[in-house]
């Protein structure tokens, strides 16, 4: 975390592209839909990884991990099996320990669903919550 690439390497659109699966459907061939939850996780990862922020390292060398703390999410139309789908993300807010991300999950232009995530920074060994770290916040305003 140290020494992140530079920046004019990477593609912050914050998109990424997911194909359906026949493990992510229900036994009509639609999503089933809390697999939309870990479509959202990926792209976050993904989005994050791209800005130079590695997770695991984090959780290593600063202690700090994201956790989950709230999901608003609505579905608008079913995505089904073979669909390849784009998931956005975007970040809406950053607090002291916490960012909050938009996302949508498109299949070409329709929206199929869009979701509000907010995630915590917490301590590795306490889990209690603590700042998301100077590192973190500079790269995430940086991609704003």
């Amino acid at each position: 975390m140290d020494n992140p690439m530079p920046m004019e390497s990477r593609d912050l659109s914050g998109t990424i592209q997911i194909r359906v699966y026949y493990e992510d459907t229900d036994a009509g061939g639609v999503v089933y839909y809390a697999n939309y939850l870990k479509f959202l996780e990926r792209a976050r990862t993904e989005w994050l990884r791209q800005l130079g922020i590695d997770q695991y390292q984090l959780a290593i060398t600063e202690r700090r991990l994201f956790v989950v703390k709230n999901v608003e999410i609505q579905y608008r139309r079913p995505a089904k099996l073979d669909d390849e789908l784009s998931i956005q993300t975007e970040v809406s807010r950053i607090g002291g320990a916490s960012i909050r991300f938009e996302q949508q999950t498109l299949r070409g232009e329709e929206l199929l669903c869009n979701a509000t995530v907010t995630v915590c920074c917490v301590d590795a060994t306490s889990f209690r919550p603590t700042d998301i770290g100077p590192t973190v916040r500079t790269l995430l305003k940086i991609a704003d």
